[in-house]
């Protein structure tokens, strides 16, 4: 029996065409000069430089852990940009440059004390920001560099220059607290872009749709009392961090029933995301109508994925980018950004990114993922009883959200 080797490298025969020869007559790959593209990319090789070191536990003075690198490093990131350039997708997209965040711009959200702290870290020998967090020389300035190339792909969506964006960014962000760094998030990316759009764009409704496997606690938050914002975060239940996350945490004062979180069962594949967001995120969009949606975009619900026990898949997410793109394009002209958060496995989230590029930017690059068929074939990937009796009791809160 013959292999194709294109289907376990990912590329097709026509995009392989496509970057060889040029004009052949094969799937035409655009220069950036001339795209015209609806879709931006934010990505700088500093994010790739953020240092989070290594785990060691040295005996007899710590906990025997052979040194390996830190799971939060580089590599998936970057794996994912360099799939995006072999297929010829990079040069169809409106590529942005970022900048640097203000400390004006960080401060709507953190504290002085807190900043302070990521400076000394940073201009030292590095350290913990807050429980799992760490961060090496540079790591603040990089930081910056992070969350400015969401504010830049925001500022690109509000100014009419593209319809939606990815902001391919690290550190992540969406864990992070006024005062305290968490789960490998140093400033908080998302809910600083929120709150840039309030105060510079006389938004007055943004929803943010989570779907990284672990709880997005920092833009809950940050706007936990805030009636202008929507936080909805899908997470694998009592995953991280393990107090937050749960049903009974919807808002609180003027923001009460703007919070809504679907905690899911370990084990939960396509069949229980597609219900969830047909039950709970697409009514519950329905019903805000944002002016601009905002997606903390996590692949550690991938099947395989080191952090987590979930198992979607590129497929799975390419859906899941379409029912939030077509809500986009009904409730706020199609003003959808999203932000890299999570994902941990270098040889499938590339697949996962591309899948959700591909499906922003309407084009195909005829790129096969050879995971997706393995992980489409896993028993449970349907909805089982006990994920939809969590999803049911989520919808139940659609009752406490106010009707825009």
């Amino acid at each position: 029996m013959r292999v194709d080797r294109r289907r376990f490298i990912g590329v097709s025969a026509a995009t392989m065409g496509a970057l060889a020869f040029p004009g052949t007559g094969c799937a035409r790959v655009l220069g950036a000069a001339e795209s015209n593209s609806k879709t931006g990319l934010i990505f700088h090789e500093l994010y790739m430089w953020h240092n989070t070191g290594n785990h060691a536990g040295p005996v007899p003075y710590g906990n025997p852990v052979q040194p390996y690198a830190h799971v939060e490093g580089p590599e998936s990131k970057r794996r994912f940009r360099n799939l995006l350039e072999v297929t010829g997708l990079t040069d169809q997209l409106y590529m942005i440059k970022p900048r640097a965040a203000l400390e004006s711009e960080i401060l709507r959200f953190h504290s002085a004390e807190y900043i302070q702290k990521l400076k000394d870290l940073s201009s030292g020998i590095g350290g913990d920001a807050g429980p799992y967090t760490p961060m090496g020389t540079g790591s603040y300035e990089i930081a910056l560099l992070s969350a400015g190339g969401v504010l830049t792909g925001l500022e690109a969506i509000l100014e009419g220059k593209i319809n939606n964006a990815y902001a391919l960014v690290r550190p992540p962000g969406h864990h992070a607290l006024a005062d305290l760094g968490l789960g490998f998030c140093l400033l908080g990316n998302a809910a600083i872009a929120g709150l840039h759009a309030f105060e510079n764009f006389d938004l007055e409704r943004i929803a943010f749709v989570d779907w990284d496997v672990h709880h997005g606690n920092g833009t809950q938050a940050a706007f936990y009392s805030d009636p202008r914002a929507l936080t909805i975060s899908l997470h694998q239940d009592k995953l991280f961090p393990l107090d937050s996350g749960s049903h009974q945490e919807n808002g609180a004062g003027p923001g009460e029933g703007y919070n809504i979180n679907i905690p899911l069962p370990a084990g939960s594949g396509v069949g229980a995301y597609t219900y969830a967001y047909e039950q709970v995120v697409l009514p519950a969009l329905d019903n805000f109508k944002p002016q601009l949606i905002i997606v903390p975009s996590g692949f550690d619900a991938g099947a395989q994925d080191p952090m987590g026990r979930m198992m979607m898949h590129s497929e799975g997410y390419r859906s899941l980018t379409k029912m939030i793109k077509d809500a986009a394009k009904l409730h706020c002209g199609g003003k959808l950004l999203m932000c890299h958060e999570g994902g941990y496995n270098p040889t499938t989230v590339p697949f996962d990114g591309l899948a959700v590029i591909e499906e922003l930017s309407g084009i195909s690059t005829g790129t096969v993922d050879p995971f997706a068929p393995v992980f489409a074939e896993l028993g449970g990937q349907e909805l089982q009883p006990h994920q939809k009796a969590m999803v049911d009791k989520a919808a139940l809160l659609l009752e406490k959200l106010p009707i825009t």
